[in-house]
């Protein structure tokens, strides 16, 4: 903002939105609307991706855990594999609802992992992960406030035949596949779009299908540290920490011996959203 101008509007100039030749004091107000106005629809805001990714991770908790604590509450109402299944549906909704705008990353790892890949701002990923970590604390108390159960009963923990072991080498593992799918699709330009939907939803639904009976195929810090908080039970978080991390940063050295280093226009509108997203190799594809 600079005094009466923003943006190329001068409002001494009568031309200008927000000029007026009523009194000063009604001038000044027509000049806040205005400014008002032109900042909501300024596409540099970050607060519109941190709603979205705020957004998008409440609702991604929401079907996750409000599943296994739905079918606590009410026996039987909710199988394995609806629970299981459910998330990844969500997952593909958001990300064609919202990808456009902050990329639908709802995964703190997703984040750091494009940023490992150059197609996301450094100065970006701590206010997208804290903003994640609020959106699923958020749908965890509400879950617990509305099913009237604990929301531990929708976290992830190991299986009753696994040990923490177990569990952390099957996130890392499945998190290599779910960031490989994500970082491939990226790298095509399709997160934003169709393609990118369906095939991170499909394989978040397929990796609960077979592998959540082990760790409960979390995949993501955000959607277990969630009900953890929550309920005041952090057992066994770090399984859901570390093994994320490990299966992104893998999944990144994948990416550079599949496709080269990133940080082209097609991952870059991938994973910022198509809101002034920043290139830093606008040549490369």
């Amino acid at each position: 903002m600079n005094g009466g101008s923003e943006a190329g509007h001068d409002y001494n100039d009568p031309e200008a939105p927000g000029h007026s030749d009523t009194s000063p004091l009604l001038a000044s107000a027509e000049q806040r609307v205005a400014l008002m106005v032109h900042n909501f629809n300024d596409p540099t805001q970050e607060w519109r991706r941190l709603i979205a990714e705020l957004v998008g991770t409440f609702f991604l908790v929401l079907v996750a855990a409000g599943g296994p604590m739905i079918d606590q509450a009410v026996p039987g109402s909710v199988g394995r594999a609806a629970a299981v299944v459910a998330p990844g549906l969500m997952v593909m909704s958001i990300i064609l609802f919202m990808g456009k705008v902050s990329g639908a990353h709802l995964n703190p790892v997703v984040s750091l992992a494009f940023w490992a890949r150059r197609d996301f701002p450094g100065r970006r990923v701590p206010a997208y992960v804290v903003v994640q970590l609020a959106g699923a604390v958020l749908a965890a108390w509400f879950l617990q406030v509305v099913i009237h159960v604990s929301a531990s009963h929708g976290a992830s923990y190991p299986g009753p035949t696994s040990t923490a072991l177990d569990a952390f080498l099957m996130e890392a593992v499945l998190t290599l596949g779910l960031v490989s799918v994500i970082l491939g699709t990226a790298s095509g330009a399709q997160q934003v779009g169709l393609f990118g939907a369906i095939g991170v939803g499909s394989y978040i639904a397929l990796a609960g299908l077979w592998a959540s009976p082990i760790s409960g195929a979390s995949m993501n810090p955000a959607r277990t540290l969630g009900p953890d908080l929550v309920s005041a039970d952090l057992a066994s978080w770090w399984v859901y920490v570390a093994g994320p991390l490990l299966g992104a940063a893998l999944a990144v050295g994948l990416a550079f011996l599949l496709r080269g280093s990133g940080g082209g226009k097609t991952g870059s509108l991938a994973a910022q959203g198509m809101i002034n997203p920043q290139i830093t190799r606008p040549g490369k594809a």
